[in-house]
């Protein structure tokens, strides 16, 4: 179940059960709704020449270092051969799907869509760690030409500012040297005859820099509403913006929570809402943990990138199901 008609079905389902006074069947088709709420599935497919970085941004996005176990391989040379998925760690329901670049195939731009399957993904982010190349703009052409988005990702935007400070010394402008790389970019591809484009300044090892959270906000905005909360859960934690909606989000699922249990203590099955309850809860939470990252592997990940020590972070958490393991 991934189309939003068939949520509403299942609201309409759980009205009528309400207003039937069958609590049984109202609690059973709530939790079926949170069930597959969080398994609306979202695929997206990370393409670009070899060397761009994409592998490295597929580990980013799924907040995992390059060399992680489960992380997809890096290198200086095309190491992704054949379309290779990468399920999120917390949220397998949301993959990243590693493309061929496409200058490494043999394959023009509309056959290398049909090769890779392009009818599963629900966009393409394109990625160049210099200037967009004539191969990106014409598989953009044909992404659009499929009736998909697509979105351009300029990479290895730390490499540049290091070296423009190195270069320009005191007259180093930071503001200055972005939006010169962005109209660059922009530039390159109007020449191309791309129109209007938009183009996303990212540094895969500083997420919480740059242009990531205007990307987030874009795709968030382009994409379906039924598919919003499986890529914003799927978001790193990398900005308040970023957490305050994923706030916002789980607590419009509360009232389903609550609905359910309440649903549950109305059937008259003694010990059957305890039973109920604490698994509503449990499962919750859990949620919550996963989605603010405050599982035991995240902390651990945020205090060896914050060089703040694990103590001072896991001393500040109450929850009691937090910092539970949850291997990616």
């Amino acid at each position: 179940m991934d189309h939003p008609s068939d949520f509403e079905s299942f609201k309409n389902e759980i009205k009528a059960a309400l207003q039937n006074n069958d609590q049984a069947l109202a609690a059973a088709k709530i939790q079926q709704y949170l069930d597959q709420e969080n398994k609306i599935p979202l695929n997206i497919a990370i393409t670009g020449e070899t060397g761009s970085g994409k592998s490295s941004f597929v580990n980013a996005f799924r907040g995992m270092e390059n060399g992680d176990e489960g992380a997809a391989p890096t290198g200086c040379v095309e190491t992704t051969l054949e379309v290779t998925p990468y399920p999120h760690p917390n949220f397998p329901n949301v993959t990243l799907w590693d493309l061929p670049g496409i200058g490494s195939t043999s394959f023009p731009a509309d056959e290398y869509l049909e090769h890779v399957g392009f009818e599963k993904f629900d966009f393409f982010i394109i990625i160049s760690d210099t200037r967009f190349r004539e191969n990106d703009v014409k598989l953009a052409r044909e992404i659009q030409r499929m009736k998909k988005k697509f979105y351009f990702v300029r990479s290895k935007i730390d490499h540049n500012i290091r070296d423009a400070e190195r270069s320009q010394r005191k007259n180093f402008n930071l503001e200055r040297t972005l939006a010169q790389i962005r109209e660059n970019c922009i530039q390159g591809l109007q020449k191309q005859g791309v129109e209007s484009p938009q183009v996303f300044l990212v540094s895969n090892f500083e997420l919480h820099l740059y242009d990531f959270h205007q990307l987030e906000e874009t795709l968030e905005r382009d994409l379906p509403a039924h598919k919003r909360n499986a890529l914003l859960f799927a978001m790193p934690n990398v900005s308040l913006e970023i957490i305050n909606k994923k706030k916002k989000a789980f607590q419009a699922q509360i009232k389903y929570i609550a609905l359910g249990s309440a649903a549950v203590a109305a059937v008259p099955l003694p010990g059957l809402s305890v039973v109920v309850d604490v698994a509503l809860l449990v499962d919750a939470v859990t949620q919550y943990v996963v989605g603010f990252g405050l599982d035991s592997w995240s902390v651990q990940r945020l205090a060896d990138t914050t060089h703040v020590p694990l103590k001072d972070l896991t001393d500040i958490i109450v929850s009691p199901l937090a910092l539970t393991k949850n291997n990616p």
